[in-house]
């Protein structure tokens, strides 16, 4: 048995690929208009850039966790890192909005490669479910601080002349991030055990990819084209591929060959129900960014460096309320979370009422997202933890690439849809009444989300259980 030291500094080396993840989905948001001026883009394009990093990331997330079962987690956590920081520099270096974006796609799936392995190396890492809670709360509170501190380079960087436009930098500060990630995994971290005793499911990634592109990308596109007849036979192909998916892996399950996921997860009922609360959580939290991100610098005309200064305000009431969370949980289980979620929609409900004139107090904003954050600390850190619970260290691999491609699908369609729902009301030439109307029914749409989770929470199961039949 490892001592106590080496395991946690495994996680924490580990726990290094989630945060450079989270930083680069909500380092772009508030740097979007900065981005947009720089390569002269489009709104379109704009969504794309976080939209088309979620879709790489979320097409291989479950690849990304059983390669690492099949080829050793360490090998492939430094070779997504490796891959990660080289796609990171492509990004800085973009000419256009289409180099961006591809560039982006790339360090998607480089993300998608070395993110399931932190939470795989933490079921392995602490078999005894109590340890396993701490640690994937600390896990979570690790995701949600680069969430923080990606809001706020975000709006810092692009105010920042430097060597190159500032916007630039939020892709370059991956540079020494990621080597420094590389050097200390290549140095502390120990291989974990092979699972070589049946074949790669390569069949099961050649049609759960297409599957989520089919899903992802029309709902993104779609709207701003105006619904063409190729995205809704696109979106009608991606249910036949996910069915057809479903019925494969069942199929390699009574065959007893290898599926790429185990089916034998979802007789565990609180991680069925936590899919569910996860669907509908990260369809609003993405989304929140990129609609109160843009709203409030091209809606009320304030700027960057303000925007990315009010967010840190949401993310010191993460912060604490993370850190309360994770001790809490233990003791009330999953009432902390509802109870969170509450908060977010109070605050969203405070949101459509006082922030929609920039004559609003700067403390009125600052409260309220404070609001937001307390909310987001709650539930964050502990829903993942909730869900793998009951999960055993076998499933490891297989059930963290689940959680996190459902988690990254429901990011990539609250972009596409809660933020189309936003771009749609705001029209081609948005005044401010405009940017209000448009705020007003996204947020509400949100707060409908919410709303669907609290109800997953309610029925989750809240101790400890056996799988179901």
């Amino acid at each position: 048995m490892r001592s106590n030291t080496s395991r946690w500094l495994s996680m924490l080396i580990v726990s290094s690929a989630i945060f450079l993840a989270v930083i680069d989905i909500f380092i772009v948001n508030v740097a979007l208009p900065a981005i947009k001026k720089g390569l002269h883009g489009t709104n379109s394009q704009l969504q794309f850039v976080i939209a088309i990093y979620l879709l790489g990331y979320s097409c291989f997330l479950i690849t990304g966790g059983r390669l690492g079962d099949y080829y050793g987690r360490k090998k492939i956590f430094i070779t997504g890192m490796l891959c990660f920081t080289i796609s990171s520099c492509f990004c800085g270096m973009a000419q256009s909005g289409l180099q961006l974006n591809i560039a982006r796609f790339f360090q998607g799936i480089s993300a998608s490669l070395m993110t399931p392995q932190g939470v795989s190396y933490i079921q392995v890492l602490f078999p005894e479910a109590r340890e396993r809670i701490k640690a994937l709360g600390i896990y979570g509170i690790i995701a949600g601080s680069a969430s923080v501190i990606g809001q706020f380079l975000g709006g810092l960087l692009p105010d920042t002349h430097f060597v190159v436009e500032g916007w630039r930098l939020i892709f370059f500060i991956n540079l020494p991030l990621g080597l420094i990630a590389i050097i200390t995994a290549i140095t502390f971290l120990k291989e974990t055990t092979r699972n070589t005793s049946q074949q790669f499911d390569y069949g099961g990634v050649a049609i759960l990819t297409p599957a989520l592109f089919c899903l992802i990308y029309p709902v993104i596109q779609g709207r701003e084209l105006g619904w063409p007849a190729w995205s809704i036979f696109l979106l009608l192909m991606s249910i036949a591929l996910f069915f057809l998916f479903g019925w494969d892996q069942k199929q390699k399950q009574v065959r007893n060959k290898t599926p790429l996921i185990d089916t034998g997860l979802f007789n565990y009922r609180d991680f069925k129900i936590g899919l569910y609360a996860t669907i509908f959580y990260f369809l609003v939290q993405e989304s929140y960014f990129l609609i109160s991100g843009v709203f409030f610098q091209e809606g009320l005309g304030i700027n960057s460096y303000t925007t990315g200064a009010y967010f840190v305000f949401q993310g010191i009431g993460y912060v604490i309320s993370s850190i309360a969370s994770v001790k809490l949980v233990h003791h009330f289980g999953k009432k902390i979370l509802q109870i969170g979620i509450s908060f977010m929609m109070i605050s969203l409900s405070l949101h459509i009422i006082y922030l929609i004139t920039s004559q609003a107090h700067p403390w009125t904003f600052m409260a309220i997202l404070f609001t937001y954050g307390l909310g987001c600390g709650a539930v964050l850190p502990s829903l993942l933890a909730l869900s793998l619970k009951n999960i055993p260290h076998q499933f490891a691999g297989s059930a963290s690439g689940t959680y996190y491609t459902v988690q990254q699908s429901a990011i990539a369609l609250g972009a596409g849809i809660i933020g189309g729902i936003f771009f749609y009301f705001t029209g081609s030439t948005p005044q401010l009444q405009n940017y209000v109307m448009a705020y007003r029914i996204a947020v509400l749409v949100s707060i409908i989300c919410l709303l669907m989770v609290n109800i997953c929470l309610f029925i989750m199961p809240d101790n400890k259980a056996e799988p179901t039949d």
